[in-house]
């Protein structure tokens, strides 16, 4: 069975002290490790980048309070992923349907950037989860750093799979698919690098996807 890493990962120091500054600044959040959410028997592996600060590093769950959960969790149940009502809590009763989410760093970073020793120290946690994962088909990627950490997770050199929205790479030693899509971040949406009707159209696909 996998498992989230825990308090006592020591992995990366400088997530560890920005660790120790939230416990200060926020003593009721979570302020650890964020679990992944859904089940390991799901078809679709949900990829981000890391915990948002007043998000998931609140919550422990992925993308939950934070805005990019706002665009992600109603497609999801749009699109038959979901039940429920996402209420932005842990406890909000809300449902995943064959889909469990995750992301490629666990903890919270500064600045909501990691470095690359951060996702290499992480790394080992990725692998585990997809490998225990029996029935993954389709992994969905959230952005550039997801993309790149899932691929290296698997061995796959990321020179040969190009990031780009809506772009579908066979990893044909597994037998999945990676799916990309910027990722569902406030400011992409500000920008207008991805809207709403554009993310739509990536879980409708994911869906389109899994009927083959």
């Amino acid at each position: 069975m996998f498992k989230c890493p825990s308090f006592e990962c020591k992995k990366c120091p400088r997530l560890l002290e920005f660790r120790a500054q939230n416990q200060l600044k926020f003593p009721q959040y979570h302020n650890g490790p964020v679990e992944s959410f859904g089940d390991l028997n799901a078809e679709v592996l949900i990829v981000g980048l890391a915990p948002g600060l007043n998000g998931a590093n609140q919550t422990n769950r992925p993308f939950t309070n934070d805005y990019a959960g706002d665009i992600l969790y109603p497609a999801l149940k749009k699109y038959g992923f979901a039940a429920g009502n996402y209420g932005k809590v842990k406890n909000d009763g809300f449902k995943l349907k064959n889909v469990r989410v995750s992301n490629a760093v666990r903890c919270v970073p500064p600045q909501n950037k990691v470095t690359a020793d951060e996702i290499a120290a992480c790394r080992p946690y990725l692998q585990a989860e997809i490998a225990a994962m029996p029935n993954l088909r389709i992994i969905l990627s959230l952005g550039s750093v997801s993309h790149g950490a899932v691929l290296q997770a698997l061995g796959y050199k990321k020179s040969a799979y190009k990031f780009a929205h809506g772009a579908e790479h066979k990893l044909d030693k597994h037998g999945m698919i990676l799916l990309d899509s910027y990722h569902t971040s406030r400011y992409n949406i500000n920008t207008n690098v991805l809207t709403a009707e554009m993310f739509d159209k990536i879980i409708a696909r994911l869906k389109d996807l899994l009927k083959q």
